[in-house]
C-alpha cells in the first residue's frame, strides 16, 4: 500500500476533525471573552454539536446515493470552515446570527466524521490498517484541536483560536478533493425516507451490527462523564478544579499513543475480540484510578486506560464496514457516530447530576460502563460473516 495513500487520507480526515475537536473549546472561551456570558458560551457550543445527531441519518443517505460523495464531503468541510470563520466575529455579529451559522456547521459534521470513515477502505485497501489510520485521525483531532485552541487563546485571543479552527476545516475541504472518492455501490432503491428506514432497520435488527452499535454507544456514555468526574476528583483531593484538566489530558495522550501504535501495528485478533477486550481494559483501569493513592496514581491509571481506545475504535469501524451492505454503509457509519456523540453528551449530563455521589464512586461507575460495553461483545455471533460485498 503506497504511503502517499495514507498521507493523503490523513491530510483530508485530520484537519476537519481537529476543527470539530477544537471548536467546542474555542466557542465558550470566545463567548466569555466577547460578552462575559458563560451561559451563552454553553448554548453556542451546543449549537455546534446538537445538529449532528439529527443530521446523521440524512447525511448517510445522501452519501450512499451520491455519484460524487467526495464533493459532498468537501462542501460540508467548506460550510464548517465558513461557519467557524463567521462565529469568530461574535460581538460585532449578533449572537443569534452566530448560532445560526454554527447550526449549519454542526449539521455538516457527520460528513467528515462517520461519513468520511465509510470511504477509508476505498483509499487504503488493507481494512485493518485503514481503520487504524482512521482512528488515528480521530485521536489527532481530539488531542491537537483543543491544544491548538488553548495555545492560541493564551498567546493571542479566542477569536484567533476560532479562526484557526475555521482554517483547519477549510484545509480538510481542500484535502478531500484529491481522494477522488467514488460511490460505494449501486444506491438503494426507493425514496430517501424509505432508504433511511431501511438503514435504521438494518442497524437495529442485524445482530452483529446491533451489538457493536449498542456497545460502542454505551462506551461513549462512560467516556462523556470522564471530564466531570475528573473535575470532581480534583476538587475533592486538592481543592482546585484545575487538576481535572490534567486527568483528561492524560486520557487523551494515552489514546493518541495507542492510536500511533495501532496504526503501525494493527491488532490481528478478531475485531469483536479486540473491541471487547479493549473496552474492558479501559474500564478496569478507570476503576483502579478511583483508588485514593494520590492524584498522580489517578493520572497514570487514566492515561493507561486511554491506550486501548484506538484499537477498540478501529475494530468497531471495521465491523461496521463488514456488517453493512455498500448501499447502506455511509448511513451505518453516520448513525453510529451520531449515537456515540449523543451518548457522550448524555454521559456528561448524568455525571454532572450524579457528582454528589463523590468522585471515587463516579469514576467506578464510569469504569463499569466501559466494562459492560466490553462484555456486550460476548453476545457477538461467532459465525458472523462479512456481508459488505
Amino acid at each position: 500500500m503506497p504511503r502517499q495513500h495514507v498521507a493523503s487520507y490523513l491530510a483530508a480526515a485530520t484537519p476537519p476533525r481537529l476543527a470539530v475537536g477544537g471548536i467546542t473549546v474555542a466557542i465558550p472561551v470566545l463567548a466569555v471573552e466577547q460578552t462575559g456570558d458563560v451561559a451563552l458560551g454553553g448554548l453556542l457550543a451546543a449549537a455546534t454539536l446538537a445538529p449532528s445527531i439529527v443530521a446523521a441519518p440524512f447525511v448517510g443517505v445522501l452519501l450512499d446515493r451520491s455519484r460524487r460523495p467526495g464533493a459532498l464531503i468537501a462542501i460540508a468541510a467548506l460550510v464548517m470552515g465558513v461557519s467557524y470563520g463567521v462565529a469568530a466575529f461574535l460581538g460585532p455579529i449578533p449572537a443569534w446570527a452566530v448560532a445560526i451559522v454554527l447550526l449549519a456547521g454542526g449539521a455538516s459534521g457527520p460528513f467528515v466524521m462517520g461519513g468520511l470513515s465509510s470511504f477509508v477502505t476505498e483509499r487504503i485497501p488493507d481494512e485493518r490498517r485503514a481503520y487504524a489510520i482512521d482512528a488515528l485521525a480521530y485521536n489527532l483531532g481530539s488531542v491537537v484541536g483543543p491544544a491548538v485552541v488553548a495555545a492560541a487563546a493564551a498567546l493571542g485571543s479566542a477569536r484567533l483560536a476560532t479562526l484557526l479552527m475555521a482554517a483547519s476545516a477549510l484545509l480538510g475541504a481542500a484535502g478531500t478533493l484529491p481522494l477522488g472518492l467514488q460511490p460505494l455501490g449501486a444506491p438503494a432503491r426507493g425514496s430517501m425516507l424509505h432508504t433511511m428506514a431501511r438503514g435504521i432497520r438494518h442497524i437495529a435488527l442485524h445482530r452483529p451490527l446491533a451489538i457493536v452499535t449498542a456497545s460502542g454507544t454505551l462506551s461513549q456514555f462512560g467516556a462523556g462523564g470522564l471530564a466531570i468526574a475528573a473535575v470532581a476528583l480534583s476538587l475533592q483531593r486538592t481543592g482546585d478544579a484545575d487538576q481535572g484538566a490534567v486527568v483528561v489530558t492524560a486520557f487523551a495522550i494515552g489514546g493518541l499513543i495507542g492510536a500511533l501504535w495501532n496504526s503501525s501495528r494493527p491488532a490481528r485478533l478478531r475485531p469483536e475480540a479486540t473491541m471487547g477486550w479493549g473496552f474492558a481494559a479501559t474500564g478496569v483501569l478507570t476503576v483502579l484510578a478511583a483508588l485514593d493513592l494520590g492524584l498522580w496514581w489517578t493520572v497514570a491509571a487514566i492515561g493507561a486506560s486511554g491506550l486501548f481506545t484506538a484499537a477498540s475504535a478501529a475494530a468497531m469501524l471495521l465491523i461496521r464496514k463488514q456488517q453493512s451492505p455498500p448501499a447502506l454503509r455511509s448511513q451505518v457509519f453516520t448513525v453510529g457516530a451520531g449515537l456515540r456523540a449523543a451518548a457522550a453528551a448524555a454521559g456528561a449530563a448524568v455525571a454532572g447530576l450524579a457528582s454528589g455521589l463523590g468522585a471515587g464512586p463516579l469514576l467506578v461507575l464510569i469504569g463499569l460502563s466501559w466494562i459492560a460495553s466490553g462484555a456486550m461483545l460476548l453476545a457477538y455471533p461467532r459465525d458472523a460473516q462479512p456481508i459488505d460485498r
